[in-house]
């Protein structure tokens, strides 16, 4: 787990509360596999799909099929269990 843990687990918080540019911002500052993961979803969440693959592929993950809501409950359950 990066070291960055609680600032992505801040992002995603973010998100929730309806600041989505606050929690861009965060995720743009780091270079790590979970942050790249929480930039997929951003973008996904934004309906830029194109982007959101980008970094999905940087994470090394493919787009998931479910939910934005279960996405986010399982960005958020990963960095909890990893701090």
């Amino acid at each position: 787990m990066s070291d960055h843990n609680e600032a992505l687990k801040s992002a995603l918080e973010l998100e929730r509360s309806g600041d989505w540019d606050a929690a861009h911002k965060i995720v743009q500052g780091i270079e790590s596999p979970e942050s790249y993961g929480i930039h997929a979803y951003l973008h996904r969440k934004e309906g830029d799909e194109a982007n959101a693959q980008y970094w999905y592929r940087r994470a090394g993950n493919a787009m998931p099929t479910c939910s934005l809501e279960t996405e986010w409950s399982e960005l958020r359950a990963r960095l909890a269990s990893e701090s």
